[in-house]
């Protein structure tokens, strides 16, 4: 087997980025003053809601003011690891509800089946939170996809365009980095994951012409192109 583990990206790469932007910030965004108001003593939603204070240099601010930095960074698309948790638990709520449930590429679908199936082991990293990662798979449009995973991975480990970030995610599944072929929609996670040793997949669903050549990464239009 030449890459026993295999590291995956989600918005663009097993899942649409429209879902996300068009149903699953927008449910947050439109929910969080309320879901602030009902859960904010809590203690890890107090956690979340101080983490996002102080990193935004407001301590001291009221949940009102802190709500509204929300709001903005959800629009900003922060990759802000306190709104990512934040962002979790409401869509946790949206999920048990059947608001909705989680786009994933029928070609992806078939493929991690399949490589679960073949022996390899199925990660996750994704700037979303390891909570809202979980239910994202556990409530797609395939059904729980959950027992294929072995393990998410969120911004906590580094953010994703940080070489260290792949470097720590190898050692914590207990893996030469050589091992692992990570497969991302953004060249330039690409390009921190290879140069962490990590072999790389570039999949590239938005263009009718690969780039092939242009870059160091193998790219493919769609998961049945991986040979791995």
């Amino acid at each position: 087997m030449r890459y026993p583990v295999i590291l995956t990206d989600i918005e663009g790469t097993t899942s649409s980025i429209d879902f996300v932007k068009d149903v699953l910030f927008p449910y947050a965004r439109e929910r969080m003053g309320a879901f602030v108001r009902a859960h904010g003593d809590e203690p890890a939603v107090r956690e979340q809601l101080e983490a996002a204070a102080r990193d935004a240099g407001l301590e001291g601010a009221c949940d009102e003011e802190i709500v509204a930095l929300l709001r903005r960074w959800i629009d900003e698309d922060r990759k802000a690891t306190p709104l990512k948790a934040l962002q979790g638990m409401i869509w946790e709520e949206g999920y048990a509800g059947s608001d909705f449930v989680a786009h994933v590429y029928p070609d992806a679908l078939d493929a991690l089946r399949r490589w679960h199936a073949q022996g390899h082991r199925l990660y996750v990293y994704s700037s979303g939170s390891v909570q809202a990662q979980k239910l994202f798979f556990a409530h797609s449009a395939g059904g729980d996809l959950s027992p294929l995973f072995s393990g998410y991975y969120d911004t906590t480990m580094g953010a994703k365009r940080e070489v260290d970030s792949y470097k720590r995610i190898a050692a914590h599944i207990g893996v030469p980095p050589g091992d692992i072929v990570f497969l991302s929609d953004i060249e330039a996670e690409l390009d921190a994951a290879e140069s962490a040793g990590m072999a790389t997949r570039w999949v590239r669903r938005d263009v009718d012409v690969l780039p092939q050549g242009a870059t160091r990464h193998p790219c493919v239009a769609s998961f049945e192109q991986l040979d791995l």
